[in-house]
Protein backbone atom coordinates (compact mmCIF):
# COMPACT_ATOMS: atom_id res chain seq x y z
CA UNK A 1 0.00 0.00 0.00
CA UNK A 2 1.34 3.44 -1.20
CA UNK A 3 1.68 6.14 1.48
CA UNK A 4 -0.85 8.76 1.33
CA UNK A 5 -0.10 12.17 -0.27
CA UNK A 6 -0.86 15.07 2.15
CA UNK A 7 -2.93 17.78 0.20
CA UNK A 8 -1.87 21.24 0.29
CA UNK A 9 -4.52 21.86 3.16
CA UNK A 10 -2.71 19.37 5.17
CA UNK A 11 0.71 20.63 4.39
CA UNK A 12 -0.75 24.10 5.39
CA UNK A 13 -1.69 23.19 8.97
CA UNK A 14 1.08 21.07 9.42
CA UNK A 15 3.56 24.23 8.70
CA UNK A 16 1.81 26.02 10.71
CA UNK A 17 2.15 24.40 13.79
CA UNK A 18 5.72 24.16 12.65
CA UNK A 19 6.03 27.56 12.17
CA UNK A 20 4.47 28.36 15.67
CA UNK A 21 6.37 25.69 17.47
CA UNK A 22 9.95 26.89 16.09
CA UNK A 23 9.71 30.10 15.65
CA UNK A 24 7.01 31.18 18.50
CA UNK A 25 2.94 31.59 18.29
CA UNK A 26 3.46 35.23 17.67
CA UNK A 27 5.60 34.50 14.46
CA UNK A 28 2.70 32.75 12.29
CA UNK A 29 2.76 34.93 9.37
CA UNK A 30 1.08 33.66 6.32
CA UNK A 31 4.59 33.82 4.09
CA UNK A 32 6.43 32.07 6.71
CA UNK A 33 3.41 29.29 6.60
CA UNK A 34 3.34 29.10 2.77
CA UNK A 35 7.24 28.90 2.80
CA UNK A 36 7.67 25.95 5.36
CA UNK A 37 4.48 24.41 3.70
CA UNK A 38 6.07 25.06 0.07
CA UNK A 39 3.28 26.80 -1.68
CA UNK A 40 2.75 30.01 -2.91
CA UNK A 41 1.40 32.34 -0.92
CA UNK A 42 -1.63 32.26 -3.33
CA UNK A 43 -2.42 28.59 -2.75
CA UNK A 44 -1.75 29.14 0.98
CA UNK A 45 -4.87 31.95 0.42
CA UNK A 46 -6.93 29.75 -2.19
CA UNK A 47 -7.05 26.87 1.08
CA UNK A 48 -7.19 29.76 3.87
CA UNK A 49 -8.58 33.00 2.49
CA UNK A 50 -7.52 34.66 6.13
CA UNK A 51 -5.16 34.52 8.70
CA UNK A 52 -8.55 33.61 11.02
CA UNK A 53 -9.63 30.95 8.51
CA UNK A 54 -6.50 29.45 8.94
CA UNK A 55 -5.88 29.68 12.76
CA UNK A 56 -9.83 28.41 12.40
CA UNK A 57 -8.23 25.13 10.57
CA UNK A 58 -5.49 24.36 13.22
CA UNK A 59 -8.19 24.49 15.96
CA UNK A 60 -10.40 22.32 13.98
CA UNK A 61 -7.57 19.98 13.27
CA UNK A 62 -5.96 19.42 16.42
CA UNK A 63 -9.98 18.67 18.03
CA UNK A 64 -10.30 16.53 15.80
CA UNK A 65 -7.05 13.99 15.69
CA UNK A 66 -7.19 14.42 20.29
CA UNK A 67 -11.12 13.30 19.49
CA UNK A 68 -10.20 10.60 16.53
CA UNK A 69 -7.28 9.33 18.92
CA UNK A 70 -9.41 9.05 21.98
CA UNK A 71 -12.38 7.35 19.66
CA UNK A 72 -9.69 4.73 18.40
CA UNK A 73 -9.13 3.66 22.11
CA UNK A 74 -12.87 3.37 22.86
CA UNK A 75 -13.17 1.38 19.30
CA UNK A 76 -10.88 -1.28 20.62
CA UNK A 77 -13.06 -1.81 23.90
CA UNK A 78 -10.94 0.55 26.09
CA UNK A 79 -12.67 2.66 28.67
CA UNK A 80 -13.43 6.53 27.64
CA UNK A 81 -11.87 7.38 30.32
CA UNK A 82 -8.91 5.43 30.03
CA UNK A 83 -8.55 6.40 26.67
CA UNK A 84 -9.03 10.17 27.44
CA UNK A 85 -6.19 9.30 30.08
CA UNK A 86 -3.60 7.46 27.96
CA UNK A 87 -4.18 10.16 25.17
CA UNK A 88 -3.51 13.44 27.16
CA UNK A 89 -0.96 10.93 29.23
CA UNK A 90 0.86 11.19 25.74
CA UNK A 91 0.41 14.85 24.59
CA UNK A 92 1.83 16.13 27.81
CA UNK A 93 4.79 13.63 27.94
CA UNK A 94 7.94 15.58 27.80
CA UNK A 95 9.43 15.80 24.25
CA UNK A 96 6.24 16.16 22.57
CA UNK A 97 5.30 20.15 21.55
CA UNK A 98 2.83 22.14 23.11
CA UNK A 99 0.35 23.60 20.81
CA UNK A 100 1.46 27.21 21.27
CA UNK A 101 -0.62 28.41 17.83
CA UNK A 102 -3.28 28.65 20.37
CA UNK A 103 -1.90 31.68 21.61
CA UNK A 104 -2.07 32.59 18.39
CA UNK A 105 -5.49 31.90 17.46
CA UNK A 106 -7.28 33.10 20.70
CA UNK A 107 -5.29 36.76 20.07
CA UNK A 108 -6.38 36.23 16.76
CA UNK A 109 -10.43 35.79 17.67
CA UNK A 110 -11.15 34.69 21.09
CA UNK A 111 -13.99 33.15 19.68
CA UNK A 112 -11.45 30.19 19.23
CA UNK A 113 -11.81 29.16 22.30
CA UNK A 114 -15.59 28.69 21.89
CA UNK A 115 -14.94 24.78 19.96
CA UNK A 116 -12.54 24.14 22.55
CA UNK A 117 -14.83 24.22 25.26
CA UNK A 118 -17.55 22.26 23.07
CA UNK A 119 -15.67 19.66 22.37
CA UNK A 120 -14.75 19.53 26.58
CA UNK A 121 -18.21 20.18 27.22
CA UNK A 122 -19.16 17.11 25.01
CA UNK A 123 -16.09 14.69 26.14
CA UNK A 124 -17.17 15.29 29.97
CA UNK A 125 -20.96 14.79 29.21
CA UNK A 126 -19.95 11.74 27.65
CA UNK A 127 -17.64 10.46 30.27
CA UNK A 128 -20.54 11.30 32.73
CA UNK A 129 -22.72 9.24 30.98
CA UNK A 130 -20.67 6.29 31.38
CA UNK A 131 -21.65 6.31 34.78
CA UNK A 132 -19.12 5.47 38.05
CA UNK A 133 -18.56 7.84 41.08
CA UNK A 134 -18.71 11.41 39.79
CA UNK A 135 -16.20 12.99 42.33
CA UNK A 136 -13.41 10.73 41.01
CA UNK A 137 -14.22 11.19 37.19
CA UNK A 138 -13.78 15.07 38.04
CA UNK A 139 -10.50 14.07 39.57
CA UNK A 140 -9.28 12.70 36.88
CA UNK A 141 -10.79 14.73 34.47
CA UNK A 142 -9.40 18.35 35.93
CA UNK A 143 -5.79 16.44 37.05
CA UNK A 144 -5.58 15.60 33.04
CA UNK A 145 -6.73 19.02 32.21
CA UNK A 146 -4.42 20.47 34.25
CA UNK A 147 -1.57 18.72 33.06
CA UNK A 148 -2.59 19.79 29.30
CA UNK A 149 -2.17 23.83 30.48
CA UNK A 150 1.05 23.23 32.19
CA UNK A 151 1.88 21.57 28.55
CA UNK A 152 0.82 24.28 26.52
CA UNK A 153 1.99 27.41 29.04
CA UNK A 154 5.46 25.78 29.26
CA UNK A 155 4.32 25.56 33.29
CA UNK A 156 5.21 21.84 34.06
CA UNK A 157 5.66 22.04 37.83
CA UNK A 158 5.56 18.63 38.55
CA UNK A 159 8.74 16.26 39.08
CA UNK A 160 8.70 13.06 36.95
CA UNK A 161 7.59 11.37 40.48
CA UNK A 162 5.07 13.43 40.90
CA UNK A 163 3.48 13.56 37.55
CA UNK A 164 4.09 9.79 37.69
CA UNK A 165 2.05 9.43 41.08
CA UNK A 166 -1.02 11.60 39.37
CA UNK A 167 -1.08 9.07 36.13
CA UNK A 168 -1.19 6.29 38.22
CA UNK A 169 -3.92 7.42 40.16
CA UNK A 170 -6.12 8.88 37.87
CA UNK A 171 -5.68 5.12 35.83
CA UNK A 172 -6.77 3.51 39.17
CA UNK A 173 -10.06 6.11 38.84
CA UNK A 174 -10.41 4.82 35.19
CA UNK A 175 -10.30 1.12 36.63
CA UNK A 176 -12.67 2.06 38.91
CA UNK A 177 -10.67 1.26 41.86
CA UNK A 178 -11.26 3.55 45.00
CA UNK A 179 -8.48 5.77 45.77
Amino acid sequence: MKPQKTNSRERILIAAEEVARNAGPGSLSLDAIAQRAGVSKGGLLYNFPTKAKLLQGLVEKHLEEFEKAIDEGSARGEPLLSSYLRVIERSSAEGHPPAAWLFSAIAEDPGFLEPINQFRGRLLARLRAQGGDLGDLLIAFMAMEGLQCMKLFDTDLLSPQERAVLLERAHAIAAGQRV
